[in-house]
């Protein structure tokens, strides 16, 4: 996943330190990242999402609000305001690269802030909160002691997570009065909620609250054992495959075609990477992709052309058992087709010169109450599969310049 890094201007003019995730195979869409309260833009979570996105095509920006990490400020200064104008000021740059995000992630108080942000920002498909809260002043309570102290004194350092930080007044105040009430109910864009039930630092409740107040398409899936910040890689990975798999809903991520309307019983095969081997496959309303390995040069995303034939034996084979056993009645209640293919030397072939043929292997799996007669028939039923029929005898391809 190869990775830039690069600055811009904050809400105030500061620099602010931005690291861009690229994707290995072509940029489908670009997502933006807001770490939490006092985290930085490195925290594991944050880095094992963009790792995930990136592999489906989807560049993440992740960076660190002003006066936080390695970007320019003073974080004294800051307030939930602000960083909402950071959120704005990180589109701005992604928009100027021709990369304009379609997707908002948000974790903790970054949660709150990309609600708040993505309601004021135009493209936004889909916005994505992790362990976020509900009321962004409930971030409060991690220095309630010293609140009394702020106030009267304009600042106060306290410490969080084991490092100093100085809170001031106008942060404190700012917070207090921020509702994303209003920012839910105008948010245009497909909201999915995540939420560990144990954690203790910002509580479930918070997310019902959220998703009660957010309207269709939205989306609830608990991180289960999870702690607030993830440290635990596996709960990262699975918000981070839940984060991936929900974005293509809300987000197109079949690579571009030569066109959308193609005659009827065409299948069109387009090159999506010129450096690489990724081929995007459209028949119809129906995308899929073809690769190679990274191992001979492609990135891995898609089927290799040989797993697309045994794709089309195994499902032509399923498809072939289950009609059959449909027609007679018979208690089949599932298939499954194990294929596996390599070429061998063809020692009978008629020919001079040592060929290879190619060899399929194939196992069938049924289930249901079937009887030793059935099982055998729908073996012999699977060899009547027209792929199966095809890819043993012989075809004939013919071949022309368009």
């Amino acid at each position: 996943m190869p990775t830039e890094r690069f600055t811009f201007p904050g809400h105030a003019g500061d620099q602010l330190a931005a690291r861009l995730d690229l994707p290995d195979r072509p940029h489908l869409a670009t997502a933006l990242f807001a770490h939490c309260f006092t985290c930085s833009k490195d925290i594991t979570a944050a880095r094992r999402i963009a790792a995930r996105l990136a592999g489906m095509g989807i560049a993440v920006l992740r960076f660190d609000f002003t006066g936080l990490g390695h970007s320019e400020g003073e974080f004294a200064n800051t307030s939930f305001t602000s960083n909402v104008g950071d959120l704005h000021a990180a589109c701005a740059a992604l928009t100027n690269r021709g990369m304009a995000p379609s997707l908002l992630i948000g974790h903790s108080l970054g949660g709150a802030a990309v609600l708040r942000a993505a309601s004021e920002m135009d493209g936004i498909k889909a916005v994505v909160t992790i362990g976020a809260p509900a009321d962004p002043g409930h971030v409060t309570h991690n220095f309630a002691d010293v609140l009394p102290t702020i106030l009267a004194n304009g600042k106060a350092e306290v410490t969080l997570g084991g490092r100093p930080f100085t809170i001031g007044k106008d942060f404190v105040e700012d917070v207090a009065m921020a509702n994303l009430t209003q920012s839910l109910k105008t948010l245009n864009a497909a909201l999915l909620v995540l939420h560990a039930p144990r954690d203790t630092t910002v509580g479930i409740e918070n997310a019902a609250e959220i998703f009660m107040a957010a309207r269709h398409p939205k989306s609830f899936v608990t991180l289960d054992h999870a702690d607030h910040l993830m440290t635990d890689a596996a709960d990262a990975e699975y918000a981070a495959d839940t984060i991936a798999t929900w974005a293509g809903r809300y987000i197109p991520l079949s690579p571009p075609v030569a066109s959308d309307e193609l005659p009827e019983g065409i299948l069109r095969v387009t090159e999506v990477d010129a450096n690489g081997f990724l081929q995007d496959i459209q028949s119809g309303p129906h995308h899929i992709a073809a690769d190679e390995p990274a191992s001979v040069g492609g990135t891995n995303a898609g089927l290799t052309p040989y797993g697309l034939v045994s794709a089309g034996l195994g499902a032509c084979t399923s498809m072939t058992i289950r009609m059959y056993a449909r027609r007679k009645k018979w208690p089949l209640t599932g298939v499954h087709v194990d294929i596996s293919h390599n070429k061998s030397h063809a020692t009978d072939a008629e020919t001079d010169a040592p060929t290879k043929i190619d060899t399929f292997s194939r196992t069938i799996t049924l289930h249901g109450d079937l009887d030793a007669d059935q099982r055998q028939r729908l073996l012999e039923i699977a060899d009547k599969c027209p792929v199966h029929r095809t890819l043993e005898h012989s075809a004939r391809i013919t071949t022309q310049l368009s």
